[in-house]
């Protein structure tokens, strides 16, 4: 991590967090209760020290995370980000948009997707992911959501089972959808009729799923010796998470139709 960039990452944390601390005498107790949340829960799950020990003036407190944030290494630079811009909703979005800003001019190969600081850059596969996130949890977005974190752990990325649950957010979502239990493998040729799934996307989505479950495939224990990779693990959650956002779509627009002609 450049200089440069861990200036830029503090300075949007200063703009978008630190601002906020406006209390006339700086004490966190006269703070906001978010903010006062934020601290108690900086102190006590990210740093995990004795709650007794939280400074009682905010210039404190905002020191002490100041000191880590420019001697840590710099994967923990994004953690700590990562973890206030989760658990302090007043300046969540102006933390994301900031910081995925500063990332992309000092060219880091990191974007905020989803509230998680991941390896992904290009525009488009961050808005697929992100789209397929949105909205009420359901198991669809629960694998997905869970796929996103294995793949984005700076420290121990665990690409096999990202992509594990990226394909388990499809079959999900495809039984989901057919009201039907099974895997993907035995559900997918349904979808054509369904929802008029083209045969091209049918046996696509079908090799695909054959590629993670034959004897040399994600699901099979002889590949606990197999390299997998960064660049299979993108793949499946971008793919996996375009496949969600058409399969909805198409379902929705099924929908309206039905409902336009009753």
């Amino acid at each position: 991590m450049s200089e440069d960039l861990r200036n830029s990452l503090w300075s949007v944390l200063q703009v978008s967090v630190w601002g906020d601390a406006k209390g006339s005498r700086g004490e966190l107790e006269y703070q906001s209760d978010r903010f006062q949340t934020l601290c108690y829960s900086l102190w006590f799950n990210y740093f995990k020290k004795p709650i007794d020990t939280l400074p009682n003036y905010v210039f404190q407190i905002i020191q002490t995370v100041r000191q880590y944030f420019f001697s840590c290494d710099w994967y923990e630079v994004y953690d700590v980000v990562e973890f206030i811009a989760n658990n302090y909703p007043p300046g969540a979005s102006q933390l994301f948009a900031g910081c995925n800003e500063v990332l992309g001019r000092e060219v880091s190969g990191y974007r905020f997707v989803d509230g998680l600081i991941s390896p992904i850059t290009d525009k488009a596969e961050v808005e697929e992911i992100d789209a397929a996130l949105d909205g009420p949890s359901d198991p669809v977005r629960t694998h997905l959501r869970r796929a996103l974190e294995l793949f984005s752990d700076k420290s121990n990325p665990d690409y096999r089972n990202s992509i594990k649950e990226s394909i388990s957010a499809v079959e999900s979502l495809v039984g989901s959808v057919l009201g039907e239990k099974g895997t993907l493998g035995q559900l997918i040729k349904k979808m054509e009729d369904e929802i008029g799934l083209h045969p091209a996307l049918n046996k696509a989505f079908s090799s695909l799923y054959g590629y993670t479950s034959d004897q040399d495939g994600i699901r099979h224990a002889i590949l606990e010796q197999q390299d997998i990779g960064f660049d299979e693990a993108k793949f499946f959650l971008v793919v996996c998470s375009a496949f969600a956002n058409f399969v909805r779509s198409r379902v929705q627009s099924k929908s309206a139709m039905k409902a336009l002609t009753q």
